[in-house]
């Protein structure tokens, strides 16, 4: 395995040197900021490179993002000092290949790194935990639009918005003025939407909103 080490603190980056080359992995460079990055691995074509997420000048997620667009082979794995670091799921989706604890157990370290070679991704343990909550998260979110995609294809893009409205707490004559339509108007789309989603009434409306999320921009009344 050829790494490269991207840090801007030179004392770290020779000890993590000194750990990789103990074990049998090549340090082919180190680097101290993203634009040398970028050279070093034109230059020494590094199959993983190393890099702090607190990068001066430009940070360690844009950095992801410059390396892989020029470097879209080369595994990138962040390294930080706390495992509550905001920066994790921006990381992941620039397209880092994992993201480890710089204060973790050596052992651990090594291999969680070289399971880059089985094509595992390096995360660890309490990072991995926050990874799979929030892309169960995600998941979930996903499957809320698909329904909520579903069942809005049967109303106008018109009657979407009278429903967002409605859920979100205004009056058919509030939601008439802020459309430019009668009240008389909004209450006929209103008998439109119950028809069309099978609801009988304003309560069932209002909650088939809440669970399709429509609600989301209500404000306190």
């Amino acid at each position: 395995m050829r790494v490269l080490l991207v840090d801007d603190h030179a004392l770290f980056m020779d000890g993590l040197k000194n750990l990789l080359t103990a074990n049998d992995i090549e340090v082919v460079g180190m680097a101290m900021n993203i634009q040398e990055a970028l050279h070093k691995t034109e230059e020494l074509a590094p199959e993983v490179i190393l890099m702090d997420v607190q990068m001066p000048d430009v940070d360690g997620i844009e950095g992801v993002q410059l390396i892989k667009a020029k470097f879209p082979e080369i595994k990138i794995v962040m390294l930080t000092v706390s495992q509550a670091d905001n920066h994790l799921f921006n990381a992941i989706k620039a397209g880092a290949s994992g993201y480890l604890l710089k204060g973790m157990p050596k052992e651990q370290f090594l291999e969680l790194l070289v399971g880059l070679n089985r094509g595992e991704s390096p995360l660890s343990p309490s990072l991995a935990a926050k990874v799979l909550t929030e892309f169960a998260r995600l998941q979930r979110e996903r499957e809320v639009a698909d329904i909520v995609a579903d069942k809005t294809s049967l109303l106008s893009s018109r009657q979407v918005e009278i429903l967002t409205l409605v859920a979100q707490g205004l009056t058919y004559k509030e939601i008439g003025g802020q459309m430019r339509l009668s009240e008389a108007a909004i209450k006929y789309h209103m008998g439109e939407i119950m028809n069309r989603l099978h609801l009988e009434n304003r309560v069932q409306v209002i909650t088939f909103a809440a669970e399709m999320g429509l609600t989301s921009g209500k404000e306190d009344r």
